[in-house]
């Protein structure tokens, strides 16, 4: 994820706010491939991608518990989301760029916690000043809120699949960032017996 983690950190990206098909990386292959069609009209306002070498396990799921006070709750058993604010216009996902977080989302699918980790590109002149969530505009956060919490559901559905959608600050961001790769250290020494790093 890069020396200077959790402060600055190399993103994978996915996806980008132009896709109409939902790509995700292949954990057998390495390989980028499509997830889905985005079957509805609603396109993520970000880059959006993950944090790789982190894993969203017991100690994700712990600390979503421990904010929210709700019980029950696992990780999702997936790298870490990550979401970049930049001004440039980023065509195609499949790279990895250094990013600056400032913040994140707490979601919950279904009973997992599926955290995204909101940041911005490293070093970028139109959003480089953004420090913590509140610098964000009000629209726009709420903008990639509603992506998040209507994404997986079709239009006029009774229930929501994803919900909570609280934002909260760097230093939270941080703190998820670090369990993402405490889960991850966990779960690479206990699936090969060696610590991957």
């Amino acid at each position: 994820m890069g020396d200077n983690a959790p402060k600055i950190v190399n993103a994978y990206i996915e996806i980008v706010p132009t896709d109409t098909v939902k790509y995700e990386l292949d954990k057998q292959t390495g390989m980028l491939m499509v997830d889905r069609p985005q079957r509805y009209s609603n396109v993520c306002p970000s880059l959006y991608g993950l944090l790789p070498q982190t894993f969203c396990g017991p100690r994700v799921a712990e600390y979503c518990m421990k904010q929210t006070g709700l019980t029950n709750i696992e990780g999702d058993k997936d790298p870490l989301d990550i979401c970049v604010f930049s001004e440039k216009t980023i065509t195609h996902g499949d790279l990895l760029m250094r990013a600056r977080p400032i913040g994140g989302l707490r979601l919950l699918d279904g009973e997992e916690a599926d955290d995204k980790i909101v940041a911005v590109m490293a070093n970028d002149s139109a959003f480089g000043h953004w420090q913590d969530i509140g610098d964000i505009p009000r629209e726009l956060l709420e903008r990639l809120q509603h992506y998040f919490l209507t994404y997986k559901d079709a239009p006029g559905a009774q229930t929501q699949r994803c919900r909570h959608g609280a934002a909260y600050g760097r230093e939270e961001a941080y703190e998820v960032i670090c369990c993402s790769q405490e889960d991850y250290v966990e779960y690479f020494q206990k699936l090969t017996g060696s610590v991957f790093g």
